[in-house]
């Protein structure tokens, strides 16, 4: 089976903090993957700009190395690389002064393209660089904007930033990006729900027991250490990439996969969120920091040790008992949990069924598990429905708990494409559907501020985890303490 690829009117795309690690990492290698695909008319151009002084030869020079470093070695076409480089320009450009804004729009003309913004920058600049671009004329009608996290610190901020952007561009032209949305499990989670007569009729609370989302790390905070003391999980996170998938596993039927569809159902999921504030935040949440131990195959230093200060009270994990108050899952527990230096790398969502009423094996059967449907977004994205069947062979009825898996790679054949080059096409087509809303930003941080607040009245302090577990022991209390268990993911 191969996939299609559907090509994408001509643009220009401009990339603020072309330099930076987002670009180099994730946005280069992605597009320079479009470009392999053959989704670029000729009149293609990305635009890098920076403060860094450089050539467009130098840039060409930095990107190649990028796309070397960070692109496996058998999918470097020499000749799509080529090809790729040549679309490159780069121009040196300080939002803070104005510097070089005229210069961009020099290079930019009166192109005819669809004209994007990528905003691959510290937050604190957002506004600065959409003023530039309003001041010397850049944005043209066909222009849209792309922010990534965070926009804001809390809804206050979040609604300065929303309200600074807007004043340039318009709704239906900003991209706020979660990359997790462009995740293929993510979007197939939709295509689970809606597409089969099989799970939707069972998709409530008179059938499921629980939802787990895990989104654990086993990296530390590596070169982020100066943003992420300033976030923590909860911010970094749960606001976003967390509350997404939630709203993805417990949104109504949209009635289109139109873009406000789909958002507004989202919306009314965060809507629905029970508050969590200073009078049950101690049991409905929990708060971590990673200390020195043991992962990825060697020792590793505590969360502080990695501070110049040495102090710090932001934490590196959370867990959260998060309920919704509406009538398909009213009495359902939708468990979260995310953290720096846990055990292994993995994201999942897990839907536990209720168990059976009864059984009518006896004890010389086993144990009798509860359906689960894991879909797994990274690594190795898939979906597997677990199930009881019995054990082949002669010798009485034995009992065998077995996945019907999957695998994205091995069904389908195809390389995977990053969550990034879906995304960014998405935003050439001017298609909203995997981005986020203002009203959904706000709406989340709604949700997260009297969490934050509690945290700071009740004095919850980050509890120590050791590097290479599976975060406080007070998460497994969390969950256990219901008469469940954290699904392991392995």
């Amino acid at each position: 089976m191969t996939s299609q690829t559907i090509p994408v009117e001509p643009f220009d795309l401009v990339v603020f903090g072309a330099t930076g690690d987002l670009a180099e990492r994730k946005l280069l290698p992605a597009l320079y993957q479009r470009q392999r695909a053959g989704q670029f008319s000729e009149s293609t151009r990305i635009i890098g700009s920076s403060r860094s002084e450089l050539s467009d030869e130098q840039y060409r020079a930095f990107v190649n190395e990028a796309i070397e470093t960070h692109v496996a070695a058998s999918e470097i076409d020499a000749g799509e690389l080529k090809r790729f480089l040549q679309r490159l320009f780069y121009v040196s450009a300080d939002a803070t002064s104005g510097r070089g804004f005229e210069d961009l729009k020099a290079v930019i003309g009166d192109s005819p393209n669809v004209r994007a913004f990528y905003l691959a920058v510290a937050p604190s600049l957002f506004g600065e660089i959409v003023n530039r671009i309003d001041n010397h004329g850049l944005a043209a009608p066909t222009s849209r904007v792309i922010v990534e996290k965070p926009i804001g610190r809390s809804l206050e901020t979040a609604h300065e930033v929303n309200a600074v952007i807007g004043r340039v561009f318009d709704e239906a032209r900003i991209f706020r990006i979660d990359h997790y949305l462009g995740k293929e499990t993510v979007q197939n989670l939709m295509a689970l729900r809606f597409a089969n007569a099989l799970y939707e009729p069972l998709w409530n609370s008179a059938h499921v027991d629980h939802v787990q989302i895990t989104v654990a790390e086993s990296m530390g905070v590596e070169g982020r250490a100066d943003y992420y003391d300033k976030a923590g999980a909860l911010r970094d996170m749960v606001q976003n990439h967390m509350l997404q998938l939630l709203c993805l596993v417990a949104m109504e039927a949209p009635s289109s996969l139109d873009a406000d569809t789909v958002r507004d159902e989202k919306l009314k999921v965060l809507r629905a969120l029970k508050p969590i504030d200073s009078s049950n935040a101690d049991r409905m949440t929990v708060r971590g920091q990673y200390r020195a131990g043991a992962s990825n195959g060697g020792a590793v230093k505590g969360y502080l040790d990695e501070l110049p200060s040495g102090v710090s009270n932001t934490e590196t994990f959370v867990a959260i008992k998060a309920e919704i108050a509406n009538w398909r899952w009213a009495g359902v527990p939708f468990y979260l949990r995310t953290g720096k230096r846990l055990a292994s790398r993995v994201s999942e969502i897990v839907i536990e069924f209720k168990p059976i009423p009864h059984s009518i094996f006896g004890e010389q059967a086993g144990h009798v598990y509860a359906n689960q449907l894991v879909i797994r977004l990274q690594p190795d994205e898939g979906v597997k429905q677990w199930l009881m069947i019995k054990d082949p062979g002669p010798g009485g009825m034995r009992l065998r708990h077995v996945p019907l898996d999957m695998s994205f790679a091995e069904s389908f054949n195809v390389r995977n494409p990053d969550a990034y080059e879906r995304l960014i096409m998405d935003v050439i087509r001017g298609n909203q559907t995997l981005f986020m809303r203002r009203d959904e930003v706000e709406a989340a941080w709604r949700w997260i501020d009297p969490i934050l607040a509690a945290w700071e009245e009740r004095g919850l302090a980050p509890q120590g985890y050791t590097a290479g577990t599976w975060g406080p022991s007070a998460s497994i209390a969390l969950i256990e303490r219901d008469g469940r268990t954290w699904h392991e993911s392995v």
